[in-house]
């Protein structure tokens, strides 16, 4: 599948590489179809991008939580997973969505709201946690600047 993107320009997208919501994201019910872009340059411990392959214009930073707190093991109410069929924990993937302002330095990631991707099957859900445990404006911008120094 070639698709026109805002942010990225026309991409090609493999059909094995579809992931589904089948009840679309938080805000966006109607976005159920999505592709994982990658900054080639960048490198995997980076940001990725979920590309909405309905809608052009709308593509989501995301992150692994674990690059900013590496402690980061919400419970999740079964509930919210039974769309994504069994889960294997080898075969799950735990993302972030990431505020990016124009002030870099207020760059935040949301830890109440993360997305959980069944990679076998290429379902996902965006979940919400319960509790004041996690933040959905969690700063990062020292966390990564520190990871960078450290390199």
């Amino acid at each position: 599948m070639i698709i026109q993107t805002k942010v990225f320009g026309e991409i090609t997208i493999d059909d094995d590489k579809i992931i589904t919501f089948p009840k679309g994201i938080v805000g966006f019910p109607e976005l159920t179809e999505f592709a994982m872009v990658h900054d080639k340059e960048a490198g995997a411990g980076s940001i990725h991008w979920l590309q909405s392959l309905q809608e052009p214009a709308f593509a989501m930073p995301v992150m692994d939580p674990l690059l900013v707190k590496e402690d980061y093991n919400p419970e999740v109410e079964e509930e919210w997973m039974k769309p994504l069929g069994e889960l294997k924990p080898e075969e799950l993937l735990v993302l972030v969505t990431v505020t990016v302002p124009q002030d870099l330095t207020k760059m935040t990631v949301n830890l109440k709201g993360p997305i959980v991707i069944n990679a076998a099957e290429r379902k996902a859900c965006q979940v919400i946690i319960e509790g004041d445990e996690f933040q959905v404006k969690y700063p990062i911008y020292d966390i990564l600047q520190a990871k960078k120094v450290g390199e």
